[in-house]
């Protein structure tokens, strides 16, 4: 008998010996520990550029087929044709709430010039101006002051677009002093100090100044590689998380808080599993959501594909297990949080030799579970100044733990491009709280966000929708 089959031998003896005594087996997870996932719905799209509107509403688009407007409370998609093919663009909100897309699609590598505004009030999109050159893959940032940078990608001829460009509502001015190729959609933040930081995917991160004909000065060197589709989320104002990516793909992640006078990059935990093509999602409580993705070699490799989400808390630095999606979402996968806490998981395909996936997946996070949420009653401001006290009324204030600010989802390829979270300062008040809304649009930049009241227990609110500018 072989040692193999004599353990295996040996094993089935203990096991009929012990009998009962056996301990049960530990009971599954609930869902105020892990969340849960909704069945899987269909979609007229793959879903791979998302993005939330001033009404609640989703806008998507994919390769093939018209952009999409998504309703949640009724389920139903609209199309909504546009100007010129989307694909591969880059996006960002405009300080009025519209939409603002740059680039887009030719063939593979060779990208559009064209510029387009959706406004989620008429759901029609406006061409504006085009830029000096084509952009396929760019990465699209709203400044402080309102206009938008584009960054990188690759033009009609898919040579790198080296030149950035900046549009500033009726025409774009070029960057010819920071000539610079970069990775495709690179993960670029504005930071505290009104600078635009870009993170990755490369390993040295670098300062751009706009002013004038703008300016790259070089940054801190992060702890890993080439962290090419991992994804990165600023979690508060300057402090950025960059998690996954490479090949083959990484558990790790590292953070910096680029309000030091020297920021450096540094370790956090590490995920459970390793991944690329995965979504990185801010949640109301200030923890980071990771979804999708595959711990496979190689570009887009299925097997491997990971469907638990992971938790990043950031005062521990820990990632916690989630509950387990049911479809696989790696290259083209997407996720957006929605005003009411849930995240839409969608996307995957449109790419050759890929599965186009025309379905979405809607995850309920564990603090949807736990217990009453907080309210607020009556009318917010549509629009709110830097520096504004605004009072909320609510019945939960003395319960408040935390008010948090999450400017709205635009996202794609493992990157959401105007997602951050601000903390605000607050105070109990006769019938609600008294909130303090960011003083400079270098901490908060100017567009659409969600306000989230958030009590003792991790619970928050529903999002409530305001524009600061």
């Amino acid at each position: 008998m072989s040692v193999t089959k004599a353990a295996q031998r040996g094993l089935l003896l203990l096991l009929c010996a012990c009998g009962d005594s056996l301990p049960p087996p530990p009971p599954p997870p609930t869902v105020e520990q892990v969340g849960r996932w909704s069945a899987v719905q269909p979609a007229p799209i793959v879903q791979l550029h998302l993005h939330l509107l001033l009404d609640g509403r989703v806008l998507s688009w994919g390769k093939v087929g018209d952009p999409q407007v998504w309703d949640p409370a009724t389920g139903i998609f609209t199309a909504v044709p546009s100007p010129s093919l989307l694909f591969c663009a880059g996006h960002d909100f405009l300080p009025d709430g519209r939409l603002f897309v740059a680039g887009g699609h030719i063939r593979d590598l060779h990208g559009l010039p064209n510029a387009n505004v959706f406004d989620p009030g008429t759901a029609t999109w406006q061409a504006v101006p085009p830029m000096a050159a084509g952009r396929w893959y760019p990465t699209t940032t709203t400044l402080p002051n309102g206009d938008v940078l584009v960054l990188a990608g690759t033009d009609s001829a898919a040579a790198d677009v080296t030149i950035p460009e900046v549009w500033d509502g009726t025409s774009w001015r070029q960057l010819t002093g920071a000539s610079l190729a970069l990775p495709y959609y690179p993960r670029s933040f504005v930071a505290p100090d009104g600078r635009v930081f870009y993170a990755g995917e490369g390993q040295l991160s670098l300062y751009l100044d706009v002013t004038g004909a703008g300016q790259w000065t070089g940054g801190p060197l992060r702890q890993f590689g080439n962290r090419d589709y991992g994804s990165a989320v600023m979690y508060e104002p300057g402090k950025i998380l960059y998690v996954g990516g490479g090949d083959p793909p990484t558990n790790t992640a590292e953070i910096i808080d680029l309000n030091q006078p020297n920021p450096t990059w540094r370790s956090t935990g590490s995920m459970k599993f390793a991944r690329r093509q995965m979504d990185a999602t801010l949640l109301p409580t200030g923890d980071v959501l990771v979804t999708g993705g595959t711990s496979g070699s190689g570009f887009n490799n299925p097997v491997g594909a990971v469907h638990i989400a992971e938790l990043w808390n950031p005062t521990t630095g820990r990632w916690t297990w989630m509950a387990a999606n049911r479809v696989t979402r790696i290259y083209h996968g997407t996720t957006l949080l929605l005003p009411d806490g849930r995240l839409l998981h969608t996307g995957s395909g449109d790419a050759e030799g890929t599965v186009d996936d025309l379905n979405f997946e809607l995850y309920s996070p564990p603090y949807l579970f736990q217990g009453p949420r907080p309210t607020m009653v009556g009318a917010l401001p549509g629009g709110v100044g830097y520096g504004d006290t605004v009072a909320v009324a609510t019945p939960d204030a003395a319960a408040i733990t935390k008010v948090t600010l999450i400017r709205f989802g635009s996202v794609t390829h493992a990157l959401d491009q105007s997602q951050r979270l601000v903390p605000l300062a607050f105070s109990q008040v006769t019938n609600g709280l008294s909130i303090v809304f960011p003083a400079t649009g270098t901490v908060a930049p100017p567009g659409p966000y969600l306000l989230f009241l958030v009590n003792a227990t991790g619970v928050p609110s529903e999002g409530r929708i305001v524009l600061l500018r």
